[in-house]
């Protein structure tokens, strides 16, 4: 049934955005394509896609105990507080802890989820900011 919900609300948003795409008002050079294409093709692929799950469900999910409910809950809230302390803590600071965290209520020894943040957080920072020229949250130790 939850299927069936989603399909459903995902093609209404499909039409709100086909309908919404339509009012972009034309400028007086038109390009071939024009601005209207891409968001016509998005919300054609989301109504497309929206089908699926109404026509073809999934069984019923197994929904978690509640030990499962707060191990979300959880993460939730790292994911809060990380958003939270990204602009004083900074992005490698802030990333490697939550990595970290994170990585150790999926298991993993405190060594291992340790090593995994750092490793994640100076690898992320690496490809955005030193390869890609990305601004990151600067910490306090300027970087």
């Amino acid at each position: 049934m939850s299927d069936r919900i989603f399909g459903i609300a995902c093609l209404l948003l499909a039409g709100f955005y086909l309908v919404s795409a339509s009012t972009i008002e034309l400028g007086f050079i038109e390009t071939p394509v024009g601005p209207r294409a891409f968001p016509y093709i998005i919300g054609a692929v989301l109504a497309i896609s929206a089908l699926y799950p109404i026509f073809v469900p999934d069984a019923p999910p197994e929904w978690p105990d509640m030990r499962g409910l707060v191990e979300i809950a959880f993460a939730a809230a790292v994911m809060f507080a990380y958003a939270w302390l990204l602009p004083t803590g900074g992005f490698v600071l802030c990333t490697a802890v939550a990595a970290a965290v994170l990585s150790w209520r999926l298991g993993t020894t405190p060594l291992a989820a340790a090593t995994a943040g750092v490793a994640i957080s100076v690898g992320i920072y690496v490809v955005f900011h030193l390869v890609l020229g990305l601004s990151l949250a600067r910490g306090p130790w300027g970087f």
